[in-house]
């Protein structure tokens, strides 16, 4: 049986201000630093490591009811500078691809 699987989609813009020679996407580290201790207290299970997919840099995380999912990855691009315009997409894990699946607007009302 599969298992729901929700991919968070994070638009990739640079964050102004930055020095030269500084990561232009520091947020990157600090959602992979959330879904680790998300995953380490249990909560989810990060699926896949994240890459960038075109014009956006994805997540995934499983190991949880989709309502569960939905409000880590909510959490997740509600950090500091995390852009605006991130999505979920959720799907499972027998999809042949990214992008695939019911998308929902982040972060949730």
């Amino acid at each position: 049986m599969a298992q729901v699987v929700v991919e968070i989609h994070v638009p990739l813009v640079p964050v102004a201000g930055l020095d030269r020679g500084e990561h232009f996407h520091p947020w990157i580290d600090r959602i992979e630093e959330f879904l680790t201790e998300a995953e380490e207290d249990g909560t989810v299970e990060v699926a896949d490591d994240g890459e960038e997919f075109g014009d956006v840099y994805v997540f995934s995380i499983a190991g949880a009811a989709e309502p569960e999912l939905l409000t880590t990855a909510s959490r997740a691009v509600s950090l500091d500078d995390v852009p605006d315009g991130a999505y979920a997409m959720v799907t499972d894990d027998e999809a042949p691809e990214w992008g695939l699946g019911r998308r929902v607007d982040l972060p949730l009302g």
